[in-house]
């Protein structure tokens, strides 16, 4: 065997063996449960929805967060801001128009419990797509299907940034 086959073998067993122990050194940790998921700071008490996409957000927040009677549990108050355009620059013939729905989202994080922890604050947008047809029911049912998706993923978005924050 020549000497630079073997230096050749060397070289790659220490790569790999580097590779290892630097991958040794990292940690990770689930989203979706696990102890930064299950800390009590998590159990929140969420203010009343002023209209049905606030209240799939806190729903949604409730369902993967948790939610506190105690009326010392911090209050999370979300700000909904909705606007529904249209995504084509040009005018067609098609009577099937692509239309996008954006929300945007403030989650407001305050502490109730007399400690003069600062509030925190979480801002998120999320868009989704529907078509038009000039069919005003269907026109609504797609306007408001659309919406709801968007606010369901502006909510695993805020979920993800409490999580984040909680983490640190």
């Amino acid at each position: 065997m020549s000497l630079f086959k073997v230096f050749r073998r060397l070289a790659l067993g220490g790569f790999v063996a580097c590779s290892f122990m630097a991958l040794g050194a990292c940690s990770f940790s689930p989203v979706y449960s696990g102890a930064v998921a299950e800390q009590g700071a998590l159990a929140l008490s969420y203010a009343k929805p002023n209209s049905r996409l606030e209240q799939i957000v806190y729903q949604e927040l409730a369902l993967r967060l948790g939610t506190s009677p105690s009326s010392t549990a911090p209050l999370a108050a979300v700000v909904l801001s909705t606007v529904a355009g249209d995504m084509a620059m040009s005018r067609t013939d098609n009577p099937a128009k692509a239309m996008e729905v954006t929300i945007s989202a403030t989650l407001t994080i305050t502490a109730r419990d007399g400690s003069g922890t600062p509030a925190r604050s979480f801002t998120r947008v999320a868009t989704a797509n529907y078509t038009r047809n000039d069919q005003v029911l269907a026109d609504r049912s797609a306007l408001e299907e659309a919406s709801e998706r968007a606010a369901r993923a502006v909510a695993e978005s805020l979920r993800l940034a409490v999580l984040a924050d909680a983490s640190r």
